[in-house]
């Protein structure tokens, strides 16, 4: 899997992208959409097997998973506002399973569970899979692991919100 900060950057860069309406709790709403799918890793504890459609990488990092939490938070908290808040929870919580198909650890994702188990990689598999702990950050792994999300994740996400601020100062200077 991406780690925490790779999935919390696009998370972010969405909500910058999307909502231009600076909505209450959407920037934390979706930054959590993009961890949640890895709540699956309880799992792990209760010796669910990792090619179950529950295990680590399956239901919960789906394409419908995204659905249906995308429907809920936009029926429950973003009601005044529905087809932003839809728009950047369903693609944070897609954006998980997108990052760890890109990933060079596990057995790939179930992007189409429950419908198939099947699970998939990109042919490009670029960023390094996360250690599961805090401590192995502090280590050559841990720093090969920031070192790829630095070019394949943070870097785009920059160059991405950088595009934003500039249209944006441009529209307020032509105004």
């Amino acid at each position: 899997m991406a780690s925490i900060f790779g999935h919390s950057i696009v998370g972010y860069t969405l909500y910058k992208v999307i909502d231009n309406k600076n909505l209450k709790w959407l920037i934390l709403a979706a930054i959590f959409s993009t961890i949640l799918p890895d709540f699956d890793v309880i799992g792990f504890r209760m010796d669910v097997p990792y090619e179950s459609p529950l295990g680590h990488r399956g239901f919960s990092h789906s394409i419908l998973f995204a659905l249906l939490w995308s429907l809920l938070l936009m029926f429950t908290i973003g009601r005044k506002h529905k087809v932003i808040w839809f728009l950047v929870i369903f693609l944070s919580t897609l954006s998980h399973g997108l990052l760890d198909a890109l990933t060079t650890g596990g057995e790939g994702v179930g992007f189409f569970i429950p419908f198939e188990n099947s699970r998939y990689f990109f042919p490009w598999r670029v960023i390094k899979v996360s250690p599961l702990s805090i401590g192995s950050f502090f280590t050559e792994w841990g720093m090969q692991v920031i070192w790829s999300e630095i070019k394949y994740i943070f870097l785009p996400c920059f160059m991405v919100l950088t595009v934003r601020f500039l249209v944006n100062l441009f529209k307020v200077k032509l105004t």
